[in-house]
């Protein structure tokens, strides 16, 4: 297993480290259903977004979440959030209004609006920082230069497209679809290169490894596969959940995988081995997982709804991995 061969941890030393981290704290954020939750570079934001059309962000202070400011601007659901890979400041939103937004942290503003074709719902920043990618409910990635702010491609498949993600030298693209395949285009002329049958159900969600070695796909068929990015070979699977995996994360480090389904607990397993690590248990689906660009927090949002109003949501974020003791 030279492979592994970059990880030295022991998965004990991380179940001991959890057993004495394992506090939850639950957030107000937003009015309605929270969508997407993430993390800037630097780690000292997090920002959410929401059905109630906002976009919220919180400052981390060493144990608590402060709420910094709610962005208003979009007229649809938000449905997608990205940061920009090395930029702290900057953070874009893809929505139902036919528009992507970038935000700028610092000055509490949108520094721009590129209009687009369609209701979107995905959306990823190349890790150069040059192009931002949004997928919409037709199928269709426009491909938005970050200079000009203008778009400079559109590919439509004929397929259902679910999530995308760049590579970390920003040259190849992949996009996870409906037929269990991973698709994997040379960037930006976006040429097919490979078709990886991944998953013999859809696959939902993408997700690279801080060191772009590997990645992990979250399949409907409710198990997670890692890549080898060289070979696109299988070189693990993680098969504890039940239901679709809708949501993955990688730690810091690239020691654990975190999945979020509409199973009752999140998953967070060790990369290498499959083992749990641990589980964090909570009451309702969950379709967005974050870890902390730094340390060993993991933020994330469920469909929870009002303990008295069971129509309402409750529209909070919460963030697990505190000191406990």
């Amino acid at each position: 297993m030279s492979y592994w061969k970059h990880f030295d941890v022991n998965v004990n030393e991380l179940k001991d480290y959890f057993k004495t981290h394992k506090s939850v704290k639950e957030f107000q954020a937003h009015s309605s259903k929270v969508h997407s939750v993430g993390w800037s570079c630097d780690g000292k934001r997090l920002a959410s977004c929401s059905f109630d059309k906002s976009v919220a962000t919180f400052t981390l202070d060493k144990d608590r979440l402060n709420k910094e400011y709610t962005y208003k601007g979009h007229s649809g659901s938000v449905d997608q959030l990205c940061w920009h890979k090395f930029n702290p400041d900057l953070l874009s939103t893809a929505s139902g209004d036919k528009t992507v937004k970038v935000w700028d942290v610092r000055h509490q503003k949108c520094s721009n609006t590129i209009l687009t074709k369609g209701e979107n719902i995905n959306i990823t920043w190349s890790p150069d920082g040059h192009t931002i990618a949004v997928g919409n409910k037709e199928d269709l990635i426009t491909f938005i230069d970050m200079r000009t702010l203008k778009p400079i491609s559109e590919q439509q498949f004929n397929f259902e497209v679910n999530e995308m993600s760049w590579n970390n030298e920003s040259d190849l693209f992949f996009l996870t679809n409906g037929l269990g395949c991973v698709h994997v285009l040379s960037f930006p002329d976006l040429v097919q290169r490979h078709i990886v049958k991944a998953h013999p159900g859809t696959c939902i969600c993408i997700e690279f490894a801080p060191n772009g070695h590997y990645f992990a796909v979250g399949s409907a068929d409710a198990s997670v596969s890692l890549w080898d990015l060289e070979n696109l070979a299988c070189v693990q699977t993680y098969t504890r959940l039940d239901w679709p995996v809708r949501a993955l994360s990688f730690s810091y480090d690239g020691k654990m995988l975190a999945s979020g389904s509409e199973d009752l607990y999140v998953d967070i397993a060790d990369v290498t081995t499959g083992e749990k690590i641990t589980d964090i248990p909570i009451e309702a689906a969950t379709f967005t997982v974050a870890w902390h660009p730094k340390q060993y927090l993991l933020a994330f949002a469920c469909d929870d709804k009002e303990q008295f109003d069971r129509k309402r949501d409750t529209g909070n974020l919460k963030v697990f991995g505190f000191s406990s003791e």
